[in-house]
C-alpha cells in the first residue's frame, strides 16, 4: 500500500506541530508568571509584615501628641482666662481712680488758676470763677485724652 501524502496531509501536521510549539510556549509564560505572582504574594506579605507595626506605632504616636495638644491647649485657655482676669482688673481699676484723679487734677488747676486771678484781679468773686472754669477745661481735657487712649471712663 503506497503511502500516499498529500497536501493537506502536510497542513495538517504543520498545525499539530504549531499548536505544541504554542502550548510548549503557554507552558513556558505560564510557568513564569506562577512564580512571578508567587514571589509577588511573597513581597506583600513582607510588606504588610513590616508596615502594619509602623501604623500602629504611628497610631499611637498620634494619639501621644494629641494628649499632649489637649493639654498644651487647657495651658492656652488657662492663659486666656488670666488675661481676661487682668485685664478686667485693669479695667476695674482704671474706672475707679479715673475719675477722683479728673477731679483732684481739677481742682488742683482751679486753686492754681483762682489764686493767680485773685493776685492779679484782687476779687474773691472772678477768682473763683476763673478758678471754677480752669478746673472743668482740666477735667475735660483728662476726659478726652482718656477717650482717645481707649481707656476713658465716662463723666
Amino acid at each position: 500500500m503506497p503511502l500516499a501524502f498529500e497536501v493537506i496531509d502536510a497542513l495538517w501536521i504543520s498545525l499539530s506541530v504549531f499548536l505544541v510549539l504554542v502550548a510548549l510556549g503557554l507552558t513556558y509564560v505560564l510557568v513564569r508568571l506562577g512564580g512571578t505572582v508567587g514571589q509577588l504574594t511573597s513581597f506583600l506579605k513582607g510588606l504588610e509584615r513590616e508596615t502594619l507595626p509602623v501604623i500602629n506605632e504611628s497610631a499611637g504616636t498620634l494619639q501621644r501628641v494629641n494628649a499632649q495638644l489637649d493639654k498644651a491647649d487647657l495651658v492656652t485657655d488657662s492663659a486666656v482666662d488670666i488675661a481676661d482676669s487682668v485685664d478686667t482688673a485693669v479695667r476695674a481699676v482704671t474706672f475707679a481712680i479715673t475719675r477722683p484723679v479728673q477731679k483732684i487734677a481739677g481742682f488742683a488747676e482751679g486753686i492754681t488758676h483762682g489764686v493767680a486771678s485773685l493776685r492779679a484781679r484782687k476779687s474773691p468773686r472772678r477768682a473763683y470763677e476763673a478758678g471754677r472754669e480752669a478746673a472743668e477745661r482740666r477735667q475735660q481735657e483728662i476726659a478726652d485724652e482718656l477717650s482717645r487712649s481707649g481707656t476713658g471712663a465716662e463723666r
